[in-house]
């Protein structure tokens, strides 16, 4: 049984850091491609960051040299490390992953996600 439990969110001043952590379970990592997506309402959820199995890294433009995301195979751990945060980055940030690839951007290809952690920037 796949869980992926998200932390670290909160409420910051744009300018300053957060780093987001999804601990996952159930798994590894080999043959994934695990991410993170936000939503805010009434929006499409969207791609963030992700990264494969070879931990080659794909980023949205959005937040290309703002936000980092990495991942500790040992402790079965996803991070993203966000910088320089916008009010525009404030959302619902999902943890998930899809065996295989990560040529994938729609999350309707992710078929494991995490409850979310809240992040808001003002």
């Amino acid at each position: 049984h796949v869980q992926l439990v998200e932390s670290g969110g909160g409420s910051v001043r744009a300018g300053t850091s957060l780093t987001l952590t999804c601990v996952t379970s159930g798994y590894t990592d080999d043959g994934h491609c695990m991410g993170w997506f936000r939503q805010v309402p009434g929006k499409q959820r969207e791609k963030v960051a992700l990264i494969g199995s070879d931990r080659a890294t794909h980023y949205s433009q959005s937040v290309k040299g703002r936000f980092t995301i990495s991942k500790d195979s040992a402790k079965n751990t996803l991070y993203l490390r966000m910088s320089s945060l916008k009010p525009e980055d404030s959302a619902m940030y999902y943890c998930a992953s899809r065996v295989g690839s990560c040529v994938y951007d729609d999350y309707r290809r992710y078929d494991s996600w995490g409850q979310g952690t809240q992040v808001t920037v003002s």
